[in-house]
């Protein structure tokens, strides 16, 4: 059996809050968005990458805590540190070089979870 990576669901308090971070500020692109039995759902990414998947919940439903974190490639750490720092959004975590190819950072979404921006070299 072959797997491909479809899409990371995110049960999410405030939709709107969420789509400015992750369309707004990270530049996911809206695929599409629906309702399906009573929640609203926006599909976000290219068509050549899994999505990111938000679905509007209550708040009991969003567990931030979980241990799930998002991770995405960036050509410049300095630049996206600096561009996050300009939208008020602060690094939660590092940045951080584990070795020479690779540096990453964490930031946190409307709701807690975490994002990684990773550059490797």
């Amino acid at each position: 059996m072959i797997l491909s990576l479809n899409w990371i669901t995110l049960r999410v308090r405030d939709l709107e809050a969420s789509l400015n971070f992750y369309h707004g500020i990270l530049g996911l692109p809206i695929e599409r968005r629906f309702e399906s039995r009573g929640r609203q759902i926006v599909m976000l990414g290219t068509a050549e990458q899994p999505k990111i998947e938000l679905i509007q919940a209550n708040d009991q439903a969003v567990k931030p805590e979980c241990g799930v974190s998002i991770g995405f490639e960036v050509k410049s750490l300095d630049e996206a540190i600096e561009y996050l720092k300009s939208r008020g959004i602060p690094a939660a975590r590092g940045p951080v070089t584990p070795n020479p190819h690779l540096r990453f950072f964490y930031i946190l979404d409307p709701d807690g979870f975490e994002v990684q921006l990773a550059e490797h070299s």
